[in-house]
């Protein structure tokens, strides 16, 4: 009996939307394919894709005689559950983005395999080369040609020119050239070593050298041994080994090897005993452990020990079979959690973050694969962690800008996890002492469930908040105007008490606005219309939009004097303030400069809870979750950098900042204070983060969005355009806005339902050389303005603004800059 072919859905890893229909030949259709890559046809070229599921229009594909045969399959094992297909076809729906993207994404980089093209010189070519007949420019290329094969990208850069199509189409129709594919697999793999071991009983009869009967008597004593251990006891033993090998006395085979992410080993810990208000919080979201999607919000004051809930959360879990994902905003957090959870849980907790290699990315993402932990923590891209049976996902601080992914696939983790958590049916936790407008908003339309911890661990108060008006400073010279008397005369008393001070500004570098003095302009960046950084440590101008980089004894470019006056303020500033201020104190610095290198933030955070720093200067990486009871002074340096920023949200991340790193003090036996330094003390941004108290910032913030129609009361999609061409990107958003209102006057459900702002320059009109546009649409409901969004997408934008110039979708923008 003739066996009916199989027919897959497949998700390409390239910029197209939808999935398409492979076949699987015979020989390959008894193997399970949903989660797996297979290298298929596309077009004249071989690529990635993804199988989704087998084929549901299976009727119709019997008849179309044009389906090609999947080429190979890549895994032995799923890389992704058959069961996220559906929420990762949600995320492309709702997104706007290619399905095949999407997963690529979610998955470990480095793993696609990829075709790479090259030209090489025919016997036909090597007669030509150096004929009177051949063309200056067609010599010049087979001349390279001659040398080795190279693909398009090579023959350009030693021309130095760009190489037209055509010229290549035609010098390989003359037989002069032939085109050579080839299919390299991705950089990043699973890791082996080799093992050995004794053969037999038999061993060699007569003389052998004293290497090799050193290594016999090595396995007759520790049985099969790693290559790399032997060498390690028996230096140069790999020949000897070779040589034995070779006559069948002893035998090798290559192991898989996990590398383990983690460092040093974690001396467990007993769970503390929970206050009332946790064991309450702990009952309650637990109860619907296994009973269907239930989303919660856990609000309360900081220090009030909302992770002791979330780890005996976990541990209820895990105890059922459930899986359970922790996602947690920063890098420099992860740390402190992953060492808490494997003291509490061991072997069976795995990371997920940025810091890790390649390797051991995959390697992690591997072992949850395979069940193996159950217990998943990371930044925002663990959200797509390969799960099984995931049965509460926590999401910390998920108030904070960094779940908002800007590059590639734009999405926002905290939303994906309520998303992913309604899929799978298992119970979403957000939690924050500051949370989001969105979500609160949720909790009062009765979308979220609240749970609160109103007091802090063991009783400890609150720390006392003195505002500064920084305007009474304005007269003083030099670092003291950012460094007011109470703040100096706080932070000496504290560091006479041998305690700890951690002092806050959200701006890195030396000095954010360098100017000249003699003719007053900016130091700007070359690719971008923002002015340039200092930074003393790299002693070089930097741009943080772009990295372009300038040498610090550089000249106006403008008029070409060497007097560039540093003014404005960054953290390595502070830090060179604090070090003349108390040369005796042992002063750090924490933001993205000095923690680029890996095991450094962990080394300073080290460094911290070791006592071996007196005083910390930071960004915001220094405002999230740290607990550390030896700081008892927190000086937040200038409260009102963020709060003049061009974004609707402007305030309530101003209000969560300062929240946030109030509550880093005071969290030990000894009471806390915060001196909060401020140009505008009346505002009730400042006035409700002295007082800690969310309750009075949302209802005024309440109240202007719902005056403004801004979210939660309105979705949003951003249009965003940039290309090198200042002319023809402004011509380009001018059509696309033209589109718009085209669309809503012939439409009128969309001209009662979307509201167009723009097209208009990005606050930031230029950035890597690209000038940016935008168009805001704004819309009561979220699927009338998605529809909007994709004619004006997929029927429209192509056609207008070419190659040269990107566009995107933007779905629930978070950055409006």
């Amino acid at each position: 009996m003739v066996k009916s072919p199989k027919y897959i859905d497949v998700a390409v890893a390239l910029p197209v939307f939808g999935s398409y229909t492979y076949m699987v030949p015979e020989g390959m259709d008894d193997i399970p394919l949903p989660g797996k890559r297979v290298l298929v046809p596309f077009g004249q070229r071989a690529v990635t894709g993804y199988v989704l599921c087998g084929n549901k229009r299976e009727k119709e594909a019997k008849d179309d005689k044009e389906i090609k045969d999947i080429i190979d399959v890549l895994d032995e094992t799923p890389l992704f559950q058959p069961s996220m297909v559906p929420f990762f076809e949600w995320i492309s729906d709702y997104y706007i983005h290619p399905i095949g993207e999407v997963i690529k994404t979610a998955l470990p980089g480095g793993l696609n395999f990829r075709e790479i093209a090259n030209y090489a010189i025919t016997d036909n070519g090597k007669a030509a080369a150096g004929g009177k007949r051949s063309a200056p420019f067609e010599e010049g290329v087979l001349r390279l040609l001659e040398q080795n094969p190279m693909s398009v990208k090579e023959l350009c850069r030693k021309m130095n020119c760009d190489i037209p199509g055509a010229l290549l189409n035609s010098m390989e129709k003359r037989k002069l050239i032939e085109k050579k594919k080839e299919i390299k697999p991705g950089k990043t793999k699973g890791m082996t070593e080799s093992y050995i071991f004794l053969s037999g009983s038999s061993f060699p009869a007569g003389k052998i050298s004293k290497s090799q009967s050193k290594v016999i008597d090595c396995l007759k004593s520790h049985g099969e041994i790693s290559l790399k251990r032997l060498n390690q006891l028996l230096p140069g033993a790999s020949r000897a080994v070779s040589v034995l090998e070779g006559k069948g006395y002893i035998t090798s085979l290559h192991k898989p090897v996990y590398r383990d992410p983690f460092g040093e080993t974690i001396t467990p810990d007993i769970a503390p005993v929970l206050t009332p208000e946790q064991e309450k919080a702990v009952s309650r979201i637990g109860s619907f452990l296994g009973k269907g999607f239930a989303p919660f919000l856990l609000t309360g004051i900081t220090g009030s020990g909302k992770t002791e809930v979330y780890m005996n959360l976990a541990s209820s879990a895990v105890n059922q079979g459930f899986g359970v994902l922790v996602l947690v905003p920063e890098i420099a957090l992860i740390s402190q959690m992953e060492r808490r959870f494997r003291a509490r849980f061991g072997e069976c907790v795995a990371i997920l973050h940025s810091s890790l290699s390649a390797g051991e990315k995959f390697d992690q993402w591997v072992r949850i694969a395979a069940n193996k932990t159950p217990v998943v923590i990371g930044a925002r891209s663990a959200v797509f962690a390969p799960l099984c049976n995931t049965g509460i996902i926590v999401v910390d601080e998920e108030h904070d800008s960094s779940y908002e992914q800007e590059g590639g696939l734009k999405y926002n983790a905290r939303d994906l996890a309520v998303v992913r958590a309604k899929f799978e049916n298992a119970i979403v936790r957000l939690g924050s002492a500051t949370p989001s407008v969105q979500s609160y908003h949720n909790v009062s339309v009765k979308k979220f469930s609240e749970v609160t911890l109103t007091k802090r661990v063991e009783d400890r108060t609150l720390p006392e908040i003195t505002v500064v008006d920084l305007k009474k400073n304005r007269d003083s010279r030099g670092i003291r105007r950012h460094f007011s008397d109470e703040l100096i005369c706080r932070m000496k008393e504290t560091l006479d008490r041998k305690e700890q001070v951690l002092l806050f500004l959200n701006r890195r570098g030396f000095s954010g606005f360098p100017v000249c003095g003699a003719c007053g302009e900016a130091v700007r960046c070359k690719n971008c219309d923002i002015s340039l950084t200092l930074h003393k440590s790299a002693n070089a101008y930097k741009c943080h939009y772009c990295g372009f980089t300038k040498a610090s004894g550089s000249n106006c470019g403008k008029c070409g004097s060497s007097e560039i006056k540093l003014l404005g303020l960054g953290t390595e500033k502070v830090e060179a303030a604090v070090k003349s201020l108390f040369p005796g104190a042992k002063v750090e610095r924490m933001d993205s400069d000095t923690t680029v290198r890996k095991g450094s933030t962990v080394k300073i955070l080290k460094g911290l809870s070791e006592k071996s720093i007196d005083v910390l200067v930071g960004t915001q990486m220094i405002a999230k979750g740290h607990d550390y009871p030896d700081i008892t002074l927190v000086g937040i340096i200038c409260a009102d950098l963020s709060l003049a920023f061009p974004d609707f949200r402007a305030g309530e991340r101003t209000f969560q900042l300062l929240a946030q790193v109030a509550g880093r003090a005071g969290r030990g036996s000894s009471k806390g204070r915060v001196i909060l330094q401020t140009y505008n003390p009346e505002h009730f941004t400042i006035l409700s983060a002295r007082d800690q108290d969310f309750k009075s910032f949302y209802d005024k913030e309440i109240r202007f969005r719902k005056e403004l129609n801004y979210p939660p009361f309105s979705r949003m999609i951003m249009i965003r355009l940039s290309g090198r061409d200042k002319k023809r990107t402004h011509e380009c958003a001018k059509a696309i806005g033209e589109c718009c209102n085209a669309l809503r006057a012939e439409n009128k459900s969309f001209h009662k339902s979307v509201d167009l702002l723009g097209p208009i320059e990005a606050s930031v009109t230029r950035i890597a050389g690209r000038f940016r546009w935008q168009i805001l649409l704004k819309g009561d409901d979220s699927k009338q303005l998605h529809r909007f969004v994709r004619k004006i997408m997929f029927e429209n934008a192509q056609r207008i603004c070419g190659r040269d110039v990107s566009i995107s979708a933007d779905v629930d923008p978070y950055f409006m800059m």
